[in-house]
């Protein structure tokens, strides 16, 4: 009956949840402003200023005899009975988490603060958002939580006894999971009385799970059966029990191995061999100290990772969010660097300049709580700027720039860490741009051959804020990166079709601001030759005598994606280092049908488009493949790909490619084989049996 009423509830509290009218653009409003708990906690997300606003909790909000919400009131508490409300304030978002604070444990015969009945809670909350005691959102939740029924004994503080799992399985019945209770279909189950396991007898688990723990292995003589069983099989089984069997072997192991913490440090060179013969592109930089050089960096999941390595060639740009309690040194700018040039003492110094911040508003966020007491406040490294000065493969310097200010308690710091890579042939201190062929990680160059500035960019979206277009900035394409960025578009359901194509096509062309791209990072804008042109699919241009109506809302053949392929192959080698080129460039477009989304209520709102852009690296042959031979297309026997039989192979066992069985056990095989061959043709020869009667004579 409980569990009906519950539902009964629930029923209602959709009911006037749909009826409740829609909240309009720019009121406080809870998302989700409904919730089914069934668990411990719960989370939602109060979009509005929360400047003065009080979250208040109201358990049991319902009238009992109407079955009507009560009129909510600004009175209240954060703790209701069992339940706690805790808030964390933000400027536009706060975060809002409900806490069931009981016990949820079934009851055992003479307990307390327990869960009589399986279904342990069932009751109906309201979270209030007020100020100045008036109501700005409330938020609904039925909480549907049943018992925790995963351990219905006492916990014993005695010391189990383990067995020694060399003679015995440490788990004679790997099916008996609930202490203190039967598991069904369990036969091995001890707690399991006779009554019960008529129920299941028939269906027992089968095999280790079931408790057959030391089944019978095949080369036990009791376990012959008539099928895939040699002759020979009676004189050589084995007459054992099944204590002293092979399967205990599974079961333990005697060492206890200690777990191994990484460090980004490579093994020392015992003997005096030369460790660094050049950097190659990608390679870590090492210091002294035989250890990697590390700066903070950003990993694959957007956090910031402090002991990340620097890769030679590899430009870096990242910022980080701390506060003065989480702050942490960098590595000390006294280390010195491997310089790459294969000596064991040529090591550059870091040469450091500091300076001091003067406008700190571009790097420090105000926090929300205001301090109560006493501010505390600390000297921090702002930004770190690194230049590494290069010549072909080795480090000739680094200047370190740092900038200083004062983080204080309560205060988000943005810091920024740089690391680029210049040669040192270059006067200006320009971007080592290559081989000359393009580097992974390097802008790719773009012209505007139609213009008297024939400089030109090739782009692909960069989100900030909230995602949407309108904040959204342009980033370069980077060489050999595959990449897929997107922004949202806010659009009106009465939104023209035509105007919608028009702006979206206009956003995603603006990142093409070219006609030809390099196939080289060092590309002439003198030499034509130096370029390949931009291969250009424009979007579907729709029948305009087709229409969908006087439907508002929809709007078919949208080009929301832009798609761009770039062909690139190695062309040959500098130093070692393949050098790549770029062979050719397609932009193309994606449709869609976009349609209006809204809820109860269509008015005053807006819906989202997303538009995306891709990039799509594919790399293809220098030269193509190596044709087949005449000998190869008609002698087809001979080939291992098409034939069971591969003569070719012949004598692969006895090769060192073999690794079925020890080298040592194939050569001898082989040997004693080569060596009954070679009696074999000696004893079918004629004038053998000739030499033989001789003897005999």
């Amino acid at each position: 009956m409980a569990a009906a009423g519950g539902f009964g509830a629930l029923l209602l509290l959709l009911l006037l949840l749909l009826l409740a009218p829609a909240p309009r653009a720019g009121q406080p409003v809870f998302q989700p402003s409904f919730i089914h708990m069934s668990g411990l906690r719960a989370n939602s997300i109060f979009h509005g200023n929360s400047s003065g606003v009080n979250f208040y909790i109201i358990l049991n909000p319902i009238d009992e005899e109407t079955g009507k919400l009560q009129v909510s009131n600004c009175s209240g508490s954060k703790t209701d009975g069992d339940w706690n409300l805790s808030v964390t304030l933000g400027v536009d978002t706060s975060k809002v988490i409900i806490d069931l604070t009981r016990n949820l444990q079934l009851c055992l015969p003479n307990a307390t603060d327990c869960c009589t009945t399986p279904l342990c809670v069932l009751e109906t909350l309201q979270v209030l958002a007020c100020r100045d005691s008036v109501v700005l959102a409330h938020l609904l939740i039925q909480a549907e939580i049943y018992a925790n029924s995963s351990f219905t004994g006492n916990v014993s503080e005695d010391a189990s006894v383990i067995p020694n799992q060399v003679f015995q399985p440490l788990g004679p019945c790997p099916c008996d999971l609930t202490d203190g209770a039967c598991d069904i279909r369990c036969c091995c189950d001890q707690e399991c009385t006779p009554d019960l396991k008529q129920l299941f007898n028939g269906s027992c688990f089968t095999g280790v799970f079931g408790g057959d723990v030391n089944p019978p292995f095949n080369q036990l003589c009791s376990t012959k059966t008539d099928e895939y069983t040699p002759d020979w099989f009676p004189f050589l089984c084995i007459q054992s029990s099944l204590n002293n069997t092979p399967f205990l072997g599974y079961f333990y192991h005697g060492s206890i191995s200690t777990p191994r913490v990484p460090s980004f440090k490579i093994p020392l060179q015992m003997s005096p061999v030369k460790v660094f013969t050049g950097y190659s592109q990608g390679d870590p930089i090492m210091t002294e100290e035989n250890e990697y050089f590390t700066i903070p960096q950003q990993s694959m999941a957007g956090q910031c990772v402090g002991n990340a390595p620097v890769a030679y060639l590899h430009d870096i740009d990242v910022k980080c969010l701390t506060d003065l309690a989480s702050y942490k040194e960098g590595l000390p700018h006294d280390v010195r660097i491997n310089s790459g040039t294969g000596g064991m003492l040529d090591f550059i110094q870091q040469n450091v300049i500091y300076r001091t911040i003067a406008d700190m508003g571009k790097f420090i966020a105000k926090s929300e709580s205001l301090p109560t007491t006493e501010v505390l406040c600390q000297n921090v490294t702002f930004a770190e700027n690194y230049t590494f000065i290069c010549k072909d493969e080795n480090i000739e310097g680094i200047n370190v720039t740092v900038f200083l200010g004062r983080l204080c308690d309560g205060e988000i710091l943005t810091q920024r860490f740089t690391a680029k890579f210049v040669s040192l042939k270059s006067n200006n201190a320009e971007e080592l741009s290559g081989n000359p062929g393009y580097q992974v990680g390097k802008p790719v160059r773009a012209a505007n051959m139609n213009a008297s500035d024939t400089s030109g960019s090739l782009n692909i979206l960069q989100p900030a804020g909230r995602g949407l277009c309108a904040s959204a900035t342009d980033t370069p394409v980077l060489f050999g990166l595959d990449s897929f960025t997107g922004c949202i578009l806010e659009v009106g359901i009465n939104e023209d079709c035509t105007l919608l194509r028009g702006n979206v096509t206009e956003r995603l062309n603006s990142l093409i601001q070219a006609t030809h791209v390099g196939k080289r990072s060092n590309s002439s804008y003198s030499d034509v030759n130096d370029w390949v042109e931009i291969i250009r699919l424009d979007p579907f241009n729709p029948n305009t005598s087709v229409s969908t109506g006087n439907l508002k809302g929809i709007c078919p053949d949208i080009p929301a994606n832009l798609n761009i392929r770039i062909i690139f192959a190695d062309v040959g080698a500098v130093q070692g280092i393949p050098r790549q080129e770029i062979l050719a460039v397609q932009i193309s477009y994606s449709t869609v049908i976009w349609q209006f989304q809204c809820g109860l209520t269509c008015e005053n709102t807006v819906s989202f488009l997303p538009i995306t852009a891709s990039v799509q690296f594919i790399k293809v042959p220098a030269q193509p493949p190596i044709p087949m031979t005449r000998f190869q297309i008609n002698y087809t026997e001979f080939d291992c790909n098409r034939n069971d039989v591969c003569w070719p192979q012949l004598f692969y066992p006895v090769t060192q490619f073999y690794t079925g069985e020890p080298y040592s056990q194939c050569l001898a095989k082989g040997l004693s084989l080569a060596f009954l061959v070679f009696l074999a043709a000696i004893l079918s020869n004629p004038w053998f049996s000739k030499v033989w009667d001789n003897f005999l004579i």
